[in-house]
C-alpha cells in the first residue's frame, strides 16, 4: 500500500528525533512492502524565521492532502520574547485547529525493563498502563476574551475557559470508545466543585454514559487525580479531561514511565473505532529541548512510539504498529538506554544509535 505522510520536524531537537522516527518508518516499509511518501514542511520557530509565520497556509494545505502528520517539537530561547508578535507555539495551536484535531491520546506505559529508571518506588510504577484522552481545541488555550490590558490600578490579564456541550460530547465519546477496548472503566477529570465549565463537562459525561452501559464511569476532581497518579497509578486506565488539565496531568504522568522521552501522542480528527482510519498528527509529548540540540543524546523512543500510533490509527496497519512497539521493548530488554532512562549496568547509547537499534529489530 502507498501512503503520503507530512513531516514537520520543528525546532531544537525536533529534526533529530523525527529523523529516527522516519528511519523506523522506512524499516517498516522495507519489511512489509508498504510505500511511505514523505512531504516536508516548516512549523514553529523555523517557520517564523523563513516564512514570517509559525504555520504557513501552504504547509497547512500540504498537511490536509496527506494521510497523517509526523511532528517534532517547537519553540526555544530564540523565540521566547514575551513581546513577540508571533510565537512558535501558535503554529501548533493553528495546525490543531486547521486540521480539526480535537482528541489527543497520550498512553503512559511502564516498560518492565524501566521500573528502576524513575524517582518512584518500583512497586508503585510496576504495571502502570493508562491512556489520557485530552481535549485539544477548547478551554483556556482558545477561549475569548484572552488579553492583557492596563487599568487605573495597573495591569490585568484575562483568559477564558469555555466549552460547548458539542465539544465535550465528542471528546468524552472518544474516552468511552477507548475504554471499551481496554478495561471498560473511564475516569472523567474536572473541577466541578469550582468551575461552571466543569459542571457542564460532568453533566454531558453522564449523558453520554447512557450510550455506554458496559463502561464504568467515575468522576474525579483534577487535584484528586494528580494525587492518585502518584499514590496509586495502577488504579487509572482511561482518563478523559479538558485541555489545560490534560496538558499538566500528562507531564506529571510521564514520570511514571521513566521519562518524557518515553511518551508518544496522537492528535486525532475523529472518534477511533476498530477498522476505521482517522486522520491524525503524531508527536512526542516533550518539547524542543534546545540545550540538547546537536548532542545526539535525546531519547527518540517517544517519537518512534508515535510512529507506531500513526501506523495503528491513521494508516490502518496494526500489525506493523505492534512490530515497532515490540522492537522498542526488545531493545530495552537488551539493556540499551539513552541518558534519561539510564541505570546501572546498562549500555548508554545516543539518539541515532537508539534509532538504529530499533529500526534493526523492525527490519530483522
Amino acid at each position: 500500500m502507498k501512503f503520503t505522510i507530512a513531516v514537520l520536524p520543528g525546532d531544537g531537537v525536533g529534526p533529530e528525533i523525527v529523523a529516527e522516527g522516519v528511519k523506523v518508518l522506512r524499516a517498516v516499509g522495507k519489511k512489509s512492502g508498504h510505500e511511505f511518501n514523505l512531504k516536508y514542511g516548516l512549523i514553529g520557530g523555523t517557520a517564523i524565521d523563513k516564512e514570517s509565520t509559525a504555520l504557513s497556509p501552504e504547509t497547512l494545505k500540504m498537511c490536509k492532502a496527506t494521510d497523517a502528520v509526523l511532528h517534532g517539537a517547537v519553540g526555544g530561547p530564540k523565540w521566547d520574547d514575551p513581546q513577540a508578535k508571533v510565537r512558535p507555539e501558535e503554529g501548533l495551536l493553528a495546525i490543531r485547529k486547521g486540521l480539526g484535531l480535537f482528541a489527543n491520546l497520550r498512553p503512559v506505559k511502564m516498560f518492565p525493563e524501566l521500573v528502576d529508571a524513575t524517582n518512584l518506588k518500583p512497586d508503585v510504577v510496576r504495571g502502570v498502563d493508562m491512556v489520557f484522552v485530552r481535549e485539544l481545541t477548547g478551554g483556556l488555550y482558545f477561549g475569548r476574551p484572552k488579553r492583557q490590558y492596563v487599568t487605573s490600578r495597573g495591569r490585568r490579564a484575562v483568559d477564558t475557559m469555555a466549552y460547548s456541550e458539542q465539544e465535550i460530547e465528542r471528546i468524552v465519546r472518544v474516552g468511552f470508545e477507548l475504554a471499551r477496548t481496554r478495561g471498560k472503566k473511564l475516569v472523567s477529570v474536572d473541577k466541578a466543585n469550582v468551575l461552571e465549565s466543569s459542571r457542564l463537562w460532568r453533566q454531558v459525561a453522564m449523558e453520554v454514559h447512557q450510550h455506554y452501559p458496559d463502561v464504568t464511569l467515575e468522576h474525579m476532581l483534577v487535584d484528586s487525580c494528580s494525587m492518585r497518579l502518584i499514590q496509586n497509578p495502577r488504579y487509572l486506565d482511561v482518563i478523559v479531561t479538558e485541555n489545560t488539565f490534560g496538558d499538566i496531568l500528562t507531564d506529571e504522568a510521564s514520570m511514571l514511565a521513566g521519562s518524557m522521552g518515553m511518551l508518544p501522542s496522537a492528535s486525532l480528527a475523529g472518534v477511533p473505532r476498530a477498522g476505521e482510519h482517522i486522520f491524525g498528527l503524531f508527536e512526542p509529548i516533550h518539547g524542543s529541548a534546545p540545550a540538547h540540540t546537536g548532542k545526539n543524546d535525546i531519547n527518540p523512543i517517544a517519537t518512534i512510539l508515535s510512529v507506531a500510533m500513526m501506523l495503528r490509527y491513521s494508516l490502518g496497519l496494526p500489525k506493523e504498529a505492534q512490530s515497532v512497539e515490540s522492537a522498542v521493548e526488545s531493545v530495552l530488554r537488551a539493556g540499551y538506554r539513552t541518558y534519561d532512562i539510564m541505570s546501572e549496568g546498562k549500555a548508554k547509547v545516543g539518539t541515532r544509535e537508539m534509532g538504529d537499534l530499533i529500526a534493526g529489530k523492525v527490519g530483522g
